[in-house]
């Protein structure tokens, strides 16, 4: 596979703000792209021209310097070229200027592969803490995330996602059948550090036995010092937890609600 960073350049060398019209003064949106369909390495294409090519299944590209403007997003099979046959499609995708996103190509519950963009949240942490973020991108039914062995987020089904803020250090991090103890997932240590956006894709299919995770950080996101220790996932114990899945039951959003989709999106088998 080629450099994502050689692959940037090339995307915004090559054209890629010719596709459209953008004003003059737009904002840059900063884009991610997470490959999460299994046994397919594909290309993808924005308004015709090639932005990432041989893209294998688990990646997630380095952040992407894109204009604001309207995109028609196209992955097809690696070296099938820009006419080739879609297997995922999206017109006149909307990218608003100065927005952190991640678009993810997945399979929906039923196992059909789709794109959802997902707008990442870059809000500044409090002085010691750290953001998780869990996304449910998996062929798989409704799944509880836990934490340390707590449930996290309850209940997320594809393409949903859940998000907190809690006190920076490692934690186990499994999923399982949603209402069960059933595992589908881990357990796996994840290290939240300070000052960032840790996120977590569930992918793949429970029906292939094929179900991963992938984790995306977005950093820098401190705010101004307040004197406040980092915790570590031991110390935060079950009362931060607790906190952290009543704040993901209320958090549970659809993916990508602020970026804009101003067509229907087409599928392709």
């Amino acid at each position: 596979m080629r450099p994502v960073r050689h692959l940037a350049i090339v995307a915004i060398s090559a054209g890629l703000a010719t596709g459209f019209a953008a004003p003059a003064m737009a904002a840059d949106a900063t884009v991610t792209i997470f490959h999460g369909v299994p046994g397919a390495t594909v290309d993808v294409y924005a308004n015709g021209n090639a932005i990432l090519e041989d893209f294998e299944p688990g990646t997630i590209t380095d952040p992407l310097t894109l204009p604001e403007g309207s995109y028609d997003l196209k992955v097809t099979a690696a070296g099938a070229g820009p006419d080739g046959a879609a297997v995922i499609e999206a017109n006149d995708v909307a990218v608003p200027g100065g927005a952190n996103v991640t678009v993810a190509a997945h399979l929906n519950a039923s196992g059909t592969p789709v794109l959802t963009p997902f707008v990442n949240d870059t809000a500044p942490t409090k002085a010691g803490q750290a953001r998780i973020t869990a996304r449910h991108t998996a062929a798989a039914p409704a799944v509880d995330i836990r934490a340390n062995g707590e449930v996290a987020f309850a209940g997320v089904t594809n393409p949903m996602e859940g998000k907190a803020d809690l006190p920076a250090g490692t934690v186990s991090a499994d999923v399982v059948l949603a209402g069960t103890d059933t595992v589908a997932l881990g357990p796996a240590d994840v290290n939240l550090k300070e000052g960032t956006n840790t996120i977590v894709y569930a992918w793949g299919s429970a029906t292939d036995n094929n179900l991963k995770l992938a984790v995306q950080t977005i950093s820098g996101l401190h705010s101004a010092p307040g004197g406040v220790p980092s915790g570590t996932g031991g110390q935060s114990g079950s009362s931060g937890w607790s906190a952290l899945g009543l704040a993901g039951a209320a958090a549970l959003l659809c993916g990508g609600a602020a970026f804009v989709v101003t067509r229907r999106r087409e599928v392709h088998a």
